[in-house]
């Protein structure tokens, strides 16, 4: 096995060749070598030596001045040649500043304990200053040199560490922005035995935040192993998952729960790998745990938004799809579907707008899904449209959820007492019964059953909801049903002056009636507002007349008069609104009914006015016979209706 060797095994090697370098320095002291008492070759010989190590070396006596030194020496103090050193006090050449500058006294210096106390002294923290002025951090081993029996001096060995000391600091740096990077990590960061408990050796300081526990709690199981922060029917799961992952040396990748020392459940994505040895055992596994669980909700919203119809919180036409498809298997035979459709909301949504129409569907889906049963699907799959499936569920029981849910809206309209808002829904049925049938089939049968009701119910419905508009437009209006009875009077009486036919008097009869029908779609506070409207408000008022169109075009009963409501208020000089006709333009009906409008108009009390006399209302009629009014349903009002009516 090929072991790579790491910086602080190098660092032991070095420090063990400084100590036996200067400690054979130190026995040729002991010896009494002296250069100049051997010969030339011994001399050259020892120099080689000297100038062939990598270490700087120099000797000092005991004033502290140099009388040797190597090649590496002077290179690494900058010098050139010996003679610069030698004799010199080393310590005041290049050991007499501290590395922030300040002055090193000669008295503290560590080199000279050698020969002061007679021990070796190894020193890393210190720099040597070289000629230029520059320093450089060191390392060196300063022992006593012996000569019979006595100290003389010291010999000291020493090497730039600068790479070294680059490297240390790189290498706290880097476990520095380590710490960080762990300790802001959006999870935990792990590393634990591949056992059943998942042992933790490690995790990093979001354990807390995470799990709720201090990570002390979980290493070695101290308090909690976190095999028991995973929620019971995961562990399995997730112990087969890593087994096989493992097997193929990939990573481990997964989305889990676990509940937090707090109770809470988080979900959690886990993602690591296995750590092997040389002969590829399993050592350990590492890896990183964060938190998803936003991440899930939002996921879990767009699911249900994707599956749900957003107003009554019922499955959506989408969803019903898919359900029906699943659904159709031998397992759920019987199957049942039940297909409703809410009778009026196009007439509820013209009459009060849209958000009542909303609020009735609402109602409606609230009621159906209160009287189906858990595993029902129950879905809007139109406006107004509901189906619902009913798995394992015969005619029959398909007959009494149907009859239910028909009960409970009659409970609901007579709990309301003829509130505008009552429900009429029209139902049909169908049954599944072998794996044989088109399930298309069998919801075309509930359709077709449906639309048969829905066609029996439609008219009486229909009726119904008018009655309940015309209630509430004389309600919220200054308009009585005194008022509409002389309006039915009046016009009835210009009708059969200008020869009308019966249907068209019948006609002007229910215009008279409910022309101003549009108002139930204007708020009580334009309707009833004693001074002058602003101008927003009577932009406001005057889109009635458009409402009323859109009440009487969803209503078989008002469709002939829909464009008399629409017209009611132009005038015969094509200045009135919504559409600004002129002249017979007009429908005949909107212009008689505008004359005798005024007029009746004028001659009632108001919150805001007293009541004309007939005679000055009449005047005021014939005044704006011509811009305002039609001149010959003015003349037949005037001379054949009023002065009948005149004693």
């Amino acid at each position: 096995m090929v072991v790579k060797e790491n910086f602080s095994s190098s660092i032991l090697r070095k420090h063990t060749f400084f100590r036996v370098l200067a400690a054979f320095w130190a026995c040729v002291g002991k010896s009494g070598f002296r250069l100049e008492g051997k010969s030339k070759q011994n001399e050259r010989d020892l120099r080689l030596i000297l100038d062939s190590t990598a270490e700087g070396i120099y000797v000092i006596d005991l004033e502290g001045k140099c009388t040797l030194c190597n090649a590496s020496c002077l290179s690494m103090l900058g010098y050139s040649h010996e003679h610069q050193l030698l004799g010199k006090n080393m310590h005041d050449i290049i050991h007499n500043k501290h590395p922030d500058g300040t002055h090193y006294p000669e008295e503290q210096c560590r080199i000279f304990q050698a020969f002061k106390k007679g021990q070796g002294t190894h020193v890393e923290d210190e720099v040597f200053w070289r000629e230029d002025g520059t320093c450089f951090p060191v390392e060196y081993f300063s022992y006593p040199q012996y000569r019979d029996g006595r100290v003389i001096g010291a010999v000291v060995t020493f090497m730039d560490i600068t790479e070294r000391k680059k490297a240390e600091e790189e290498l706290k740096e880097s476990e520095r922005s380590k710490a960080v990077l762990l300790s802001n990590l959006p999870g935990m960061a792990y590393r634990c035995k591949y056992d059943r408990d998942w042992t933790m050796q490690f995790v990093s300081d979001g354990c807390y935040r995470l799990t709720g526990y201090h990570p002390e709690s979980l290493l070695g199981n101290k308090e909690i192993s976190y095999n028991a922060l995973i929620q019971p029917e995961y562990r399995e799961a997730i112990w087969e998952e890593w087994a096989r992952v493992l097997a193929q040396k990939k990573a481990f990748k997964y989305e889990y729960p676990i509940k937090t020392a707090s109770g809470e459940v988080k979900w959690v994505f886990e993602q690591g790998q296995g750590i092997y040895n040389e002969q590829e055992d399993i050592q350990a596994l590492e890896g990183l745990i964060i938190d998803i669980t936003d991440r899930k909700m939002k996921e879990e919203e767009v699911r249900y938004l994707s599956n749900h119809d957003y107003l009554t919180d019922l499955y959506n036409h989408r969803y019903f799809e898919e359900a029906k498809k699943r659904l159709d298997t031998g397992d759920n035979l019987p199957l049942s579907i039940i297909i409703g459709d809410i009778n009026g909301v196009k007439l509820i949504n013209d009459a009060f707008g849209h958000a009542v129409g909303d609020k009735l569907i609402a109602r409606t889906a609230g009621i159906i899904k209160d009287c189906c049963r858990e595993e029902d699907i129950v879905a809007r799959t139109g406006g107004d449209e509901f189906c619902i499936l009913l798995p394992k569920t015969d005619s029959d029981t398909a007959l009494l959820v149907l009859e239910k849910i028909k009960t409970a809206c009659e409970e609901y309209n007579n709990a309301i007492n003829g509130e505008i808002l009552r429900i009429d829904l029209s139902l049909g049925y169908s049954t599944k019964n072998t794996t044989d049938e088109k399930i298309e089939l069998v919801v075309k049968a509930a359709e077709d059953y449906m639309y048969k009701r829905k066609l029996l119910e439609h008219r009486s419905f229909h009726s119904a909801i008018l009655s309940s508009i015309r209630a509430t437009m004389f309600e919220k209006s200054q308009e009585t049903e005194e008022h509409a009875g002389r309006l039915i009077e009046m016009t009835r009486k210009v009708g059969m002056e200008l020869n009308l036919t019966q249907t068209e008097l019948d006609e002007l009869e229910l215009l008279a009636t409910l022309h101003d029908i549009g108002k139930v779609g204007i708020e009580d506070r334009i309707l009833n507002k004693a001074g002058r409207l602003t101008d927003e408000e009577w932009a406001e008022m005057r889109k009635h007349p458009e409402i009323g169109y859109r009440i009487a075009m969803s209503s078989l009963e008002l469709v002939s008069i829909a464009e008399y409501i629409l017209s009611h208020h132009e005038r015969w000089d094509g200045k009135g609104y919504p559409q600004g006709l002129k002249g017979e333009e007009i429908p005949l009906p909107s212009r008689i009914l505008a004359v005798a409008d005024a007029y009746d108009a004028m001659t009632q009390d108001r919150p805001y006015r007293r009541a004309m006399s007939a005679e000055d209302a009449a005047a005021e009629i014939k005044k704006n016979a011509g811009s305002q009014f039609d001149p010959e349903i003015v003349r037949v009002f005037l001379e054949k209706v009023l002065q009948k009516q005149t004693p």
